[in-house]
């Protein structure tokens, strides 16, 4: 693992580059500079970026995940990410995973394909999730859905713990889905895709202003999709209405309602199959990657997401300025899965011989979930002498309750009920379970004061601070309240050097209240973090590109981590200690080149879940002309993964990944082809000690058409 001096020597490192910025700054009298500028309408759309707002091309200037306030990232001492639309769109994004692929510090396909839940890890942990700066997640997976990367305008990854903000998130941090929002210039397109495992899907997004005076503007974003997945008897259907609306009177207040409407068929891609036929011989050959051992008239996940929101501004002068932002949100999911009894025996769970026929469990839970969350901050933007000041002050609240229905039984072999199967020539008995069994009903609230100063001193050092104190709530029906409070802090240093590259150090800390109990009814306690971070950013002032480097330490106590010996359970860890290295570039090398790569080195504790120590990734996009045509654009991309094992399981191999891009596009329609895994890898993308592997996906191909107007 990372030692104290490897940190001394990265802050050592940070210090020299602080000490020889200026020269960097390229030289007033190089011939060519003027030809690397960008043109004058990219300067203006650059110019008018906004934290939430679009952005061209793949490179944000502007975020608000790290700080709650508009704030340029390379002025932000921690670690942060953003997808933007346009690199969701050249990738083919279909759900959150694909959309994080090429993201730094993320390992999106953790669990390889998973129609449930978007199970990717941010540095070694899984991060929180947030949609507009609220969090969305409370529990297990079954009390919520999977987001529709078409509504969204961007993605933020903020790495590293962020509980002084946000009061509720792991040391690995957060993910905010930022929604698509109204906007002042009317902007319509409604498209078709059609692709592998019979996909077809329509989709249409449209907004503009609602009168004259442009203070009434709309959005309506809308998808309909019926398709199939890699696995038989899995289906991934979807309706999706996202509409909304913003009142702007004036420059200085905007009132924006939105409301979600999500109703999901599907069911579990996930079979839970033992490592012999993946990892390990077994003489029947590999199991197909699309092999369900479940019901088909029995399993399934089907979700129905309903919420309202708004998000308020009002700003009192040049100084003063205050926010809320609330929402209120109602999820339903029915699920119900037959999986392999690949835990009993780890390394040996086959019931014959010769190696094919498995034990099933079967599972089944009606989850009713209930989230209110609001959050209001008073910003202030003075000087006092020569330092300036961002001060934010902050009151957020949480509510969420959940009431739930199980139901479970064992294999044939256990004393229960559910037929065995034979993994290599399924036949399906016709077998149902139902949820029957009440849980007892959970409730969380939680209250949070925050404030956070960013100050500058003079041009070009930064300092933010930060502090927070938390009280929870977490009450069982029949089992009392448990009572938690904690209070965490935040201090960073930068320097923002004029030629745009900025060195820092940061520490903050994480506090995470945990919803419900365990498999056997035992609440589970909070975690709590601290990280240390050193980092360099370089982002020039009139660049449309960025390079990152951190190296990072993260401690922790009580994470949640898979039960070994229990699929439908998780444990708390005790200590537990990840470090690592991130190096990522993102954005526009030339006029017609676009680039995102990145490098992680992670080093995890032997209690989690293991995870590649190397990965890497690098996309390009490249714009040309055919016969005088213009608007075409070919992608392509490749993700690497370095063998890893899980404590006791059998290794994983490394796998090399490819993607690809054709477009193209004019004033009012848009065409393209998308391609995941080019080479069909059938790949393996994690087994657990306990004694399952999770398949990862397999080539798809995309067509898409789009017009607007």
């Amino acid at each position: 693992m990372f030692k104290p001096n490897t940190l001394h020597l990265a802050v050592l490192m940070v210090m020299s580059a602080t000490a020889h910025a200026a020269p960097l700054a390229p030289p007033a009298d190089v011939p060519a500079a003027a030809e690397t500028l960008p043109e004058v309408t990219v300067k203006a759309v650059t110019a008018k970026e906004k934290a939430n707002g679009p952005v061209q091309g793949y490179a944000a200037k502007q975020s608000a995940t790290a700080t709650k306030t508009d704030t340029p990232l390379n002025e932000t001492p921690q670690s942060v990410s953003v997808v933007t639309r346009e690199f969701m769109e050249d990738l083919g994004a279909q759900n959150m995973q694909d959309a994080l692929n090429y993201a730094a510090g993320v390992r999106s396909d953790a669990f390889g394909v998973d129609s449930r839940s978007d199970g990717y890890l941010v540095r070694g942990a899984y991060p929180t999730e947030y949609r507009d700066g609220l969090r969305r997640l409370f529990g297990f997976y079954t009390s919520t859905i999977r987001i529709d990367p078409y509504a969204l305008e961007r993605i933020e990854v903020l790495r590293g713990p962020a509980s002084v903000l946000y009061g509720q998130g792991s040391t690995a941090g957060i993910v905010n889905a930022v929604s698509k929002m109204p906007q002042a210039e009317a902007q319509n397109e409604i498209g078709v895709q059609l692709g592998s495992f019979n996909r077809k899907q329509i989709r249409g997004d449209f907004t503009g202003p609602l009168n004259e005076d442009g203070t009434l503007l709309y959005r309506l974003v809308a998808v309909g999709r019926d398709a199939d997945t890699q696995v038989d008897h899995v289906s991934d259907d979807r309706v999706l209405i996202a509409p909304s609306i913003t009142y702007r009177p004036n420059d200085d207040t905007s009132f924006t309602l939105r409301a979600d409407y999500q109703k999901d068929k599907s069911g579990s891609t996930l079979q839970f199959l033992p490592w012999s036929g993946y990892v390990t011989r077994n003489p029947n050959g590999r199991i197909p990657t699309d092999r369900f051992i479940g019901e088909p008239g029995n399993d399934r996940y089907d979700s129905t997401y309903k919420a309202i929101g708004w998000q308020f501004e009002h700003r009192f002068s040049d100084a003063w300025t205050v926010r809320q932002n609330f929402r209120y949100s109602d999820n339903e999911v029915d699920y119900r899965s037959l999986y392999a009894d690949s835990f009993s025996n780890p390394g040996n769970s086959y019931l014959d011989p010769n190696q094919r026929i498995i034990g099933r469990y079967a599972y089944a839970a009606l989850t009713k979930a209930r989230n209110l969350t609001a959050d209001q901050h008073l910003q202030g933007d003075f000087a006092t002498g020569f330092i300036r000041h961002k001060l934010l002050l902050g009151l957020d609240y949480v509510h969420f309750d959940q009431s739930l229905k199980t139901g479970f039984d064992a294999p044939v072999g256990q004393g229960g009920g559910v037929p065995d199967i034979d993994v290599f020539n399924p036949v399906y008995t016709g077998y149902k379970i139902r949820a029957t069994n009440a849980a007892p009903d959970a409730m969380q609230r939680q209250v949070g004061f925050y404030v956070q100063d960013q100050m500058k001193f003079g041009p070009n050092w930064i300092v933010v601070a930060g502090l927070r104190r938390d009280r929870a709530y977490n009450a069982i029906d029949g089992g009392g309240t448990e009572q938690d409070a904690a209070t965490t802090g935040r201090l960073a240093l930068m320097y923002a050097a004029d030629n745009g590259l900025s060195p820092y150090v940061s520490y903050s800390e994480s506090f995470t209240p945990v919803t419900g109990t365990n498999f056997i009814g035992q609440r589970f306690t909070p975690m709590e973090g601290k990280q240390h971070e050193v980092g360099v950013k370089y982002q020039p002032v009139n660049g449309n590109y960025s390079l990152t480097a951190a190296v990072y330490d993260l401690r922790e106590n009580n994470r949640l981590i898979n039960d070994p010996n229990n699929p439908l359970n998780q444990i708390q860890a005790g200590k537990t200690q990840t470090s690592g290295l991130e190096l990522s570039w993102l954005g526009r090398i030339t006029r017609r080149m676009d680039v995102a790569a990145h490098y992680n080195y992670i080093e995890n504790d032997k209690a989690l879940d293991g995870i590649p120590e190397h990965q890497a990734a690098i996309w390009s996009k490249y714009r040309f002309s055919i016969a005088d045509i213009d608007g075409f654009s070919a992608g392509l991309g490749a993700r690497y993964f370095s063998s890893f094992r899980d404590t006791t399981a059998p290794s994983v191999d490394s796998v090399l990944l490819g993607d690809a891009m054709l477009g193209w596009e004019n004033s009012n329609w848009r065409y393209a082809l998308n391609a995941q895994n080019l080479t069909d890898e059938k790949y393996v993308s994690t087994c657990l000690g306990r004694g399952d592997c999770f398949v990862g996906a397999r080539r798809s191909v995309l067509i898409s058409a789009t017009y607007r107007w």
